[in-house]
């Protein structure tokens, strides 16, 4: 029998010294792993505070219109793909638990950012109708294209009556093309499905029964931070997981806040984490969005983009001349009908420019949500749908 003393011991000492270097490499390993995931957590965050931090300082002219929404899906996108890029560079620690289970959450909400980037779209379609009836109503009071009269009045008028009643009816119902079921992957198809609840759409259609506060809260509500133990069992990634759902849930409510969808709201319940410096500039865009919904000629509007603002403006005051007008006009009456004209016809032509680059936009965002979400079920082993 050996000693128990250490010449007795069994072990050469070769052996017993490669041991220890193999532990040691281990450990060093470890953390070399460990303070690699920490600074692709640190460069994430760093990143998007740059990027919602630039949204944050935009002047007022600019804030909520249609070039600030396209900033807005292009910081998305960004901070989307630097999320990507670190879940392909740790492809075997995502596949472990807990770090899975965050993960396939992580996904399954995906579902419900594509159904609601489906309604924006079918949002900017209203738009585009309402930039329609703008068009008759310019062509038709363009004094430096013809003489006005009771006729291009009528015409006018009844463009602007039909108008009122579509922005109404967008109000109070949602999107006049929701019940289209159209969707940026399935252009051109229409897929039936049956009544459901607002979490069953499975982001190629939204039912007329879809609501976008609903789905929206769903989402707000499944997002929790990350207890200390799963921070430490997955090297950080609980906490990666947590910042992108987070970035998602307040994209997808600033859009809903600033295009008509159906059953649209901005009074969704959410907690913005104050622990986190690279949340500050959120709480600021949060701030200044709410506050610009609280505004008297804001409270009742079918959206907060600074665009619909300009439209709504624009025809409340037109309307009023439009139903006071006698004819002859007078000399003072026409210099105030062509300065609204004029007016109309910017913001017309506003729209009609920026619809179409904004729509490309949505849908390369949502494509990219559904490429991410594949690729990541992809490495967590589990893509059993398109």
């Amino acid at each position: 029998m050996p000693s128990s003393d250490s010449h007795g011991s069994t072990m050469p000492f070769a052996s017993f010294r490669r041991s220890i270097l193999t532990i040691r490499s281990d450990q060093v390993h470890s953390e070399m792993s460990h303070d690699s995931n920490m600074q692709d957590l640190e460069f994430f965050q760093r990143q998007s505070f740059a990027r919602f931090h630039e949204l944050s300082l935009a002047k007022p002219d600019d804030f909520l219109s249609i070039p600030w929404i396209q900033k807005l899906l292009d910081a998305f996108t960004g901070c989307q793909e630097d999320f990507r890029a670190i879940l392909c560079k740790n492809k075997a620690r995502l596949s472990k638990p807990p770090a899975d289970k965050l993960a396939t959450e992580y996904f399954d909400r995906s579902i419900k950012a594509m159904d609601i980037f489906n309604a924006t779209r079918d949002g900017l379609e209203t738009i585009r109708l309402w930039q329609k009836h703008l068009e008759i109503v310019v062509c038709a009071l363009d004094s430096n294209a013809k003489m006005i009269g009771e006729g291009q009045f009528r015409r006018a008028r009844k463009a602007l009556m039909d108008l009122a009643l579509l922005m109404l009816d967008d109000k109070d119902s949602g999107s006049v093309f929701s019940h289209r079921n159209r969707s940026f992957g399935r252009k051109g198809k229409d897929h039936h499905r049956g009544p459901s609840g607002h979490s069953r759409s499975l982001s190629w259609s939204v039912s007329h029964t879809w609501s976008a506060s609903k789905q929206l809260q769903s989402f707000a509500n499944s997002l929790l931070s990350p207890r200390a133990n799963e921070v430490t069992a997955t090297n950080g990634f609980a906490m990666l997981i947590f910042s992108m759902s987070f970035i998602v849930m307040f994209v997808l409510w600033i859009l809903v806040a600033a295009i008509p969808c159906q059953d649209r709201g901005v009074q969704i319940n959410f907690t913005i984490p104050r622990q986190f410096p690279w949340t500050s500039p959120f709480f600021l865009l949060h701030s200044r969005i709410t506050d610009e919904s609280k505004k008297r000629d804001r409270r009742n509007s079918s959206g907060l983009l600074k665009e619909i603002y300009e439209i709504e403006k624009c025809v409340h005051q037109l309307t009023d001349l439009v139903d006071a007008a006698q004819f002859p006009l007078s000399e003072e009456l026409k210099e105030e009908l062509r300065e609204n004209v004029e007016e109309l016809s910017l913001v017309s032509q506003a729209c009609k420019d920026g619809m179409d680059p904004l729509e490309r936009k949505l849908r390369d965002t949502f494509r990219k949500v559904m490429s991410c979400r594949t690729e990541g079920l992809n490495l967590l082993g589990k893509a059993t749908e398109p």
